[in-house]
C-alpha cells in the first residue's frame, strides 16, 4: 500500500484480514421507507456490527497489520466514541494495550463502554481537536503507535469492505447515502462502488451543526470549525489541516453532500425504532434522515442507506421516541 492511494486490492485484502473480527452486516429492503418516499431503499445495518458501529472494520484492519514490536508497546487513538470503542475491542482480543483520548463532550455511555473493554481513557479538552493534540503528546511520551480514526489507508480500506458487501447483496445498486464526518467511511465505500460502476451515485450526509468536511469541500481545503452540541456526536470533530487521504478521496469519489437538522436526525432515530425496531445513534441516523427529509436529490431506484452506528444513550433514545412517536405517517412493513 502506498501513500498515493487506496486501491480495490487493498479493500479485498482488508476483508480477509478482518473476517475473524468484524461481521458481515445485513442489508434489507425497508417497505416503510419505500412507502414514505416512493423509493426502493435498503438499509445497511452497521449499527448491529460488533462494537455497535462500522468503525471496527478499519480498526481491525489497522491493528492486525501492526508489527510485533508495535503490539508490544501498545496503541493510542483519539475518538468521539465509536472508533475508540472499536480500537479497545480489537486491542483486547489481540492482547494489545490501548489508550483512548477523548474530549469532555463525548457522552458518558461511550466513555464507560470503552473503559469496560479494558482501554485506558484520557479525557482532555472541550473538542476533538484538543483531545487529538493530547493524544499526540501521550504517544510521544510513551512510544505508542497511533491508530488514526479515519485518515489512514488501512482504516479506509477496512471501511471499504462495506462497499463490497453492498455490491454483492444489491448488484443493481444505483445510489448510496453514507454518514460523513472525517471521510474514512464514505471514502472506502465510494472507492469500491465507483470501481464497479462510475455511475453509482454517492452522497455524504452530515449534521447541520459544524459539518467540517462539507465546509472544507466548499473551501477547497481542510478547515477548522468550532464544535457545536449535536445529536450526531459521533460525527463531531475536525478532519485535520494536514489531511492526507480522505479529503482528496471525498473530492474525487463523492458526488454530493448534504446536511440534516437536529429535528430530522431525531425523527430518523424514532422512525428506525418504530418501524424496524432498530436502535440508532444520531450519527448513525443521518443518511436515513436525508432520505426521510425529501431533500436528497436524484435518488435512484435501488438506494442503499448506511446506518453507521447504534451506540446511543438509551434515555436519549427513549425521550426521542416518545416525542416523535406520533409524527411519522408511514406505516410499518
Amino acid at each position: 500500500m502506498t501513500d498515493a492511494a487506496v486501491t480495490l486490492r487493498d479493500v479485498y485484502e482488508a476483508r480477509r484480514a478482518i473476517q475473524s473480527i468484524a461481521i458481515r452486516t445485513p442489508l434489507f429492503p425497508s417497505s416503510a421507507l419505500e412507502e414514505r418516499t416512493g423509493v426502493r431503499c435498503h438499509l445497511k445495518l452497521e449499527n448491529v456490527q460488533r462494537s455497535g458501529a462500522f468503525k471496527i472494520r478499519g480498526a481491525a484492519n489497522k491493528l492486525r497489520r501492526l508489527e510485533q514490536e508495535q503490539r508490544a508497546r501498545g496503541v493510542i487513538t483519539v475518538s468521539s466514541g465509536n472508533h475508540g470503542r472499536a480500537v479497545a475491542l480489537v486491542a483486547q482480543e489481540l492482547g494489545i494495550r490501548a489508550v483512548v483520548c477523548m474530549s469532555t463532550r463525548v457522552p458518558s455511555n461511550k466513555v464507560e463502554s470503552i473503559r469496560s473493554l479494558g482501554a485506558e481513557v484520557v479525557l482532555h479538552g472541550d473538542s476533538y481537536d484538543e483531545a487529538e493534540r493530547r493524544a499526540v503528546d501521550v504517544r510521544e511520551d510513551q512510544g505508542l503507535t497511533m491508530i488514526p480514526p479515519f485518515d489512514d489507508p488501512l482504516i479506509i480500506a477496512g471501511q471499504g469492505t462495506i462497499g463490497l458487501e453492498l455490491l454483492e447483496d444489491l448488484p443493481e445498486l444505483d445510489t448510496v447515502l453514507v454518514p460523513l464526518s472525517g471521510g474514512g467511511l464514505i471514502s472506502g465505500i465510494a472507492l469500491v462502488v465507483k470501481a464497479a460502476d462510475p455511475s453509482i451515485r454517492t452522497v455524504g450526509v452530515s449534521m447541520e451543526r459544524a459539518p467540517v468536511m462539507v465546509h472544507s469541500l466548499r473551501a477547497g481545503k481542510p478547515i477548522e470549525m468550532e464544535e457545536e452540541p449535536t445529536l450526531a456526536d459521533a460525527l463531531a470533530g475536525g478532519i485535520g489541516l494536514s489531511n492526507r487521504y480522505t479529503f482528496c478521496m471525498v473530492q474525487r469519489y463523492v458526488d454530493a453532500t448534504m446536511v440534516v437538522t437536529e429535528k430530522e436526525i431525531a425523527e430518523a432515530m424514532a422512525f428506525a425504532l418504530k418501524h424496524h425496531h432498530l436502535v440508532l445513534e444520531g450519527g448513525g441516523a443521518v443518511a436515513l434522515a436525508a432520505v426521510l427529509s425529501g431533500r436528497a436529490e436524484r435518488l435512484g431506484n435501488n438506494v442503499a442507506v448506511v446506518l453507521s452506528g447504534g451506540n446511543v444513550h438509551i434515555p436519549t433514545l427513549l425521550e426521542i421516541a416518545q416525542r416523535y412517536s406520533d409524527t411519522d405517517p408511514a406505516s410499518a412493513p
